[in-house]
This record gives structure tokens, sequence and C-alpha cells, in this order.
């Protein structure tokens, strides 16, 4: 059996229906993500964002429409065997392990695509020990990359929470992701912080080749480091395109400021 064509999109959202009970979560949302860009994903609260994500990663089946991954439908996969194809994901919840240490929150997350069995550990024959050896290689890299070297060896909870969020993100990062869902990764942190994220979010995508979509309400942060932005209103996409056409749309100035505003009241609402 031949594997797909690599093309130039590498997700691919297709008319996305989602219903809880009488809602309508999410009303025929499609979309496309190239490889090797940074999408951001707006709307105000309600609007079907982390629905979406949780669509994505598998948590959620939505009740019509596909998405794609590499060609491929990601529906018939459930959620413990996305991060083996190249998905990984932070939460707007933090979801670290408590009485690990960052170090071994961080191998945890290369552990998702780890090939390896039972036996074969119990043995610690030697493909085994090797692959071992990488991941504990990979884990100290991203440590060292993300500035958690000197607290490798710390518990999270006692860490403040802008370094508690690099921890996931090295966490989901281990996994060697080709998508990375980023799920309101400023919430919380101060000004300074978000500029360094914006700035790592980047880096990230340039250095590592890492697609990346992602979820924020701090809009600031979107538009400056997204691509291309899509914007959902109850469930249904209302506005995509590159950010400052999004910035400007009337509709999205609409959802978010509840009426017909001037673009400089959207562009007040960005800079906050």
């Amino acid at each position: 059996m031949t594997s797909p064509p690599r093309t130039q999109k590498l997700l691919e959202v297709c008319d996305i229906v989602v219903r809880f009970g009488g809602i309508l979560a999410l009303d025929g949302v499609s979309f496309d993500l190239e490889r090797g860009l940074i999408l951001g994903l707006i709307g105000p609260n309600g609007a079907g964002k982390t629905t979406l994500f949780n669509c994505l990663s598998r948590l959620y089946t939505p009740a019509r429409g596909d998405i794609r991954f590499e060609g491929r439908s990601l529906l018939t996969r459930p959620a413990h065997r996305i991060a083996e194809i190249g998905i990984s994901r932070t939460f707007q919840n933090l979801a670290l392990f408590a009485r690990q240490s960052v170090l071994d929150n961080v191998r945890v997350g290369a552990h998702a695509r780890r090939r390896g069995d039972f036996v074969s550990d119990m043995l610690q024959l030697p493909w085994a020990r090797r692959q071992e050896r990488e991941i504990e290689t990979r884990a100290w890299e991203l440590l060292e990359l993300l500035e958690l070297r000197a607290v490798a060896h710390e518990l999270p909870d006692g860490l403040p929470l802008g370094t508690r969020k690099r921890v996931e993100l090295a966490r989901a990062l281990a996994a060697q992701p080709k998508l990375l869902l980023l799920d309101e990764p400023a919430g919380g942190l101060t000004h300074h912080e978000v500029g360094e994220l914006g700035r790592l979010i980047r880096r990230l995508r340039d250095e590592r080749q890492v697609t990346v979509l992602l979820v924020e309400h701090h809009m600031n942060l979107v538009m400056s480091v997204s691509d291309t932005v899509v914007a959902l209103d109850f469930g249904r996409k209302i506005a995509e395109g590159p950010p400052a056409a999004v910035q400007q749309d009337a509709a999205v100035i609409r959802a978010y400021l509840g009426d017909a505003r001037s673009v400089a009241a959207m562009a007040r609402e960005v800079r906050r």
C-alpha cells in the first residue's frame, strides 16, 4: 500500500459539525493549515475554539465532516494514538504530573512516541537502552532550549505559572510533533512573559520546523505571531486570512465588541 503524496496541506478541517444535545457547538467549520505556518484560532468565549481543539486531539468525535492529517482521516484514530503520528498539544488548564519532577514530565512526552514493549524493557535489550538514552538526551535539550535546566529536578507545583507553562510546552515538544496545538498558552502571563512567548513560538516554528495551531484570547500575541487567522463565532467561521485583514473584518469586530464600532476600537482591543 503506497503512502499518500506529501502535500503542503498538513491539516485539513472539512465541514466539522459538533452537537451537544440541542446545542450546535460547531457548524460546518472548514480550513486548511499548510506545513510550517502558524495559524491563530480566535473568537469570543463560547465560539467553539476549544471544541475544535478537542476534535483535533480526538477527545470529541464530530457528528459530520472530516479532519485529515497528512492526507489521512484522524477520525478513526483514538486519542492515545494521536501523538505517534506527530500531533501534540498543551492544555488551557495545565495537566502536569504534580509528583514527578520537571525532567520526568518532559520524559513522559518523549515516551508518547516511543516504540517498545514490556519484555524488551524488562530485559534491557540494547535497542531499548539506546532508545532510553535518546529520550534522556532529547529531554535535556528541551530543558536547555526553554531555560528549565535549573529546575529540572524540582516538582512543578512549586514553580511560577510562566515556568510551568514552559514545562508543559517542553513535554509537548518532546514527542517531536509535526503539528503543535497550543491552547491558551498566554493565559495568566505578564505582558513581558507574553512577549517572550511570542518570540519562542516563532523560534520553535523556524528552528524545529513545527507547524502551530494556536487558540488564544490575547489578541496581540495572535496577531503578532500568526501567518493566518481563523475567527469563529457561535460555532461558525466568520473570517479567515492574514492577521491585518481579519483584525479589520466587520464580522470579527461585531463578534468581539457587540456592535459595529470602528476599526480603531478593534485596534485598541488588540493592543490590550
